[in-house]
């Protein structure tokens, strides 16, 4: 049975940083494309930014375009999202998500991504 855990998430000061980390149980991530994406309270899913199953390939929404950093380690079989100026807005649940393909488009949409974890809190607040 595959398991994504997402870690990393917590409470920061606006302008501050976190890194969050993505493992897998059951599967080895480094064959798949993965994704990072967030809910806030009473809004939709956001997808954030996805990585091919190199890493030579990914994509970045608007809304973090800048701000995060999308990287995985594949001797730690491990997914990362680097999140720098971090604001107010940026306050949700943050998941990672995988799929069975390597590749990934233009966008990051999470239809496209069957394999999910619990999701870790990131609150951003002064």
């Amino acid at each position: 049975q595959w398991q994504l855990v997402e870690s990393g998430g917590g409470s920061v000061q606006p302008g501050g940083s976190l890194r969050l980390s993505c493992t897998a149980s059951g599967l080895s991530l480094d064959y798949y494309a993965v994704g990072w994406f967030r809910q806030a309270p009473g809004k939709e899913r956001e997808g954030l930014s996805c990585i091919s199953s190199s890493g030579e390939n990914t994509n970045y929404a608007d809304s973090v375009k800048g701000r995060f950093t999308i990287s995985r380690d594949p001797t730690k079989k491990t997914v990362y999202l680097q999140m720098n100026n971090l604001k107010p807005e940026d306050t949700a649940i943050y998941y990672c998500a995988t799929t069975s393909r390597s590749i990934i488009g233009s966008t990051c949409n999470w239809n496209a991504y069957t394999w999910w974890g619990q999701g870790t809190q990131v609150t951003v607040s002064s």
